[in-house]
């Protein structure tokens, strides 16, 4: 059986101060309700909650392709915080750094990259560049292995659908999310992204055979 290992990435919203108790509250893009979601690790959507470093979930697809060979995979993915404090000081892309090295250890031998964000804020149309130049560009990883989803929460409101995307981000497959409404058709659409891996990693296994016997 293959073994992909993908990561959920992208900006955390802004922080919103409670008053009431004098404590900050974080509201999140959804990269770990997806990954619990698409990974049938709970029930339902689950609540949005932040990750604190990394969160790795095993999701196992004995029949995800049936016309490739070695259809099944084990996926690992790889829920990534999208706290700056993460960040790896050795990346110009980054402005604030605390942990180092932490950034290309979750990135070393990544078959795929998805970048989470909300539509509704305009702040992460503009953050996701930097998602994108440092786990996809920096790797450097084909353009085809990175899928951006535009994650609409439970009472969003407004017109996000067509989002206007700056390049080369307007280059990369786009889907929007909404668990409330249509949770099937994200379902799909993760299947569609999970499927065209098998296949890179299946070609580039045949490349990497062809290359020994040649």
């Amino acid at each position: 059986m293959l073994k992909a290992k993908v990561l959920l990435v992208g900006p955390r919203e802004h922080i919103k101060f409670l008053w009431v108790f004098f404590a900050p509250a974080f509201c999140q893009s959804g990269k770990s309700v997806l990954a619990n979601f698409v990974s049938e690790s709970i029930e339902g959507i689950g609540s949005y909650s932040p990750t604190q470093g990394v969160r790795i979930l095993e999701y196992e697809k004995p029949n995800l392709n049936s016309n490739s060979k070695g259809a099944g995979c084990r996926f690992e993915l790889w829920d990534c915080s999208g706290d700056q404090n993460y960040q790896s000081y050795h990346f110009p892309c980054t402005r604030f750094s605390r942990f180092e090295a932490c950034w290309p250890a979750l990135m070393k031998d990544s078959h795929g990259v998805i970048i989470i964000f909300n539509p509704e804020l305009p702040s992460h149309l503009k953050e996701i560049e930097m998602w994108y130049s440092c786990f996809v560009q920096q790797q450097p990883l084909p353009d085809s292995q990175c899928l951006l989803v535009a994650h609409h929460k439970p009472g969003s409101a407004g017109d996000t659908e067509n989002l206007s995307l700056a390049h080369p981000l307007n280059k990369l497959k786009l889907i929007h999310s909404n668990l409330e409404e249509d949770p099937e058709d994200v379902r799909m659409e993760f299947m569609k992204y999970f499927r065209s891996m098998i296949t890179l990693i299946n070609e580039s296994r045949e490349r990497e055979e062809m290359s020994i016997i040649s």
